[in-house]
């Protein structure tokens, strides 16, 4: 009986000490592919972050790599993480559609990045196709392409669409929040033209012609069916995930969209944040805050009051705040992997987009190689990793480059 013991714990102590050296084999893998491929996220949010906290193009942000103390992006953590380029989102919020401004906040955003680019040219440069971020590389740099999120800064002037694609807008996202001149919204009820308008076909034409990617990100279901039926270029969903593991949320995308993508040739980049990743979870954090909000109610204090800091604080220990992990971004990946094959997913992370809400193991751009980790254990292939990480988009990109007239 003893020996039996002995050999039992051996035994069980051999394959755990095994299994140990072969995590941490394939995380050393996942490493050296997330330096050795070009990653792409389909949208970082860091312009209007910036813009947000009263940015200022001053010299403490030159001559060294550009960092941050706050955020989810800066060049230091994006070297470690293996991100080569991430789409700057040149972001319009809805309201402008209402207030004006919109081109003019397109403009300030977009000098934003330029300036950022220009004044650290040695760790930036400004990307208007695949070729340029591979050089970028090359050069050890991190290459900044640019997308606009709503399509309000054009909406009255199809001028403006070759104008910003010489400004450096590689990808426009059709809307927002809201419905605009160009559709209706996944997040308004109003649905104002019943997908697109009859000016939004007349976009299309324009961004086809003028070499800018369709994002289907934001837009109703009818927008979306009706654009994939009309365009004759690939789209992309720059920051989406599946709808499966979020039920009534049209934000994300359903499965007989996803299943479209394989015909149109489109890509699909998973959105990391918990709302998009988790229903379950989304309301739990959801109810969370509802109940904290009725307190301060209750109570007569002001959220940032400094009776509610005190009280968040103790409300905080109580019911921590719940995220998805890296392991359910690989869920959605697979999902969409099964539904449309490899050749149709990316990463689009929403990073300094999506607040307090990223998942464990990837809470800032330092940590895809988190992501690529679990991919190799779930027995994805190197060639499949390389298209998720650069190669599906760069097809799309290419495509609709050369599709100009």
């Amino acid at each position: 009986m003893k020996y039996w013991i002995v050999l039992l714990f051996f035994t069980t102590g051999n394959l755990y000490s095994q299994t140990i050296k072969n995590e941490d084999a394939l995380l050393k893998k996942a490493n050296k592919l997330a330096q050795k491929y070009i990653i792409t996220d389909g949208h970082v949010d860091l312009p209007y972050r910036l813009k947000v906290t009263n940015f200022k193009l001053q010299k403490e942000y030159l001559g060294i790599p550009y960092q941050s103390n706050s955020g989810d992006f800066d060049y230091v953590r994006a070297k470690k993480g293996g991100l080569d380029a991430p789409f700057m989102s040149i972001y319009i919020p809805a309201s402008t559609q209402i207030d004006g401004g919109a081109k003019e906040l397109a403009d300030s955003l977009i000098n934003m990045v330029k300036y950022i680019a220009q004044n650290q040219s040695q760790y930036f440069s400004i990307a208007f196709s695949p070729e340029d971020v591979k050089k970028a590389k090359k050069q050890g740099k991190i290459a900044l392409p640019m997308g606009m999120e709503n399509g309000a800064p054009v909406e009255n002037d199809l001028t403006l669409i070759p104008y910003f694609k010489k400004k450096g807008i590689s990808y426009i996202t059709l809307t927002h929040s809201k419905d605009n001149k160009i559709c209706d919204s996944s997040y308004d009820t109003t649905r104002t033209w019943r997908g697109l308008s009859p000016y939004g076909y007349k976009v299309l034409d324009e961004m086809q012609k003028s070499g800018i990617m369709v994002d289907i990100s934001h837009v109703s279901d009818s927008t979306f069916y009706q654009t994939l039926r009309y365009v004759k270029v690939p789209v992309i969903a720059s920051h989406s995930s599946c709808r499966k593991f979020t039920p009534g949320f049209e934000r994300n995308m359903d499965d007989d969209m996803i299943k479209m993508l394989p015909k149109n040739g489109g890509v699909i980049m998973v959105n990391f944040g918990t709302s998009f990743l988790d229903n379950n979870i989304g309301k739990r954090n959801d109810s969370l805050r509802n109940i904290y909000l009725t307190h301060l109610s209750d109570k007569g204090w002001k959220d940032g009051s400094e009776e509610a800091k005190i009280f968040a604080e103790t409300f905080q220990k109580q019911h921590p705040k719940l995220y998805a992990d890296v392991e359910t971004v690989a869920d959605h990946i697979d999902h969409i992997v099964a539904l449309a094959g490899v050749d149709h997913v990316g990463f689009g992370s929403d990073f300094d987009g999506v607040g307090d809400s990223l998942p464990t193991g990837l809470k800032d751009v330092s940590q895809y190689p988190n992501l690529i980790y679990v991919l190799l254990k779930r027995g994805y292939s190197e060639k499949d990793i390389k298209k998720m990480c650069s190669g599906n988009l760069f097809r799309v990109w290419s495509k609709v480059l050369k599709s100009k007239v």
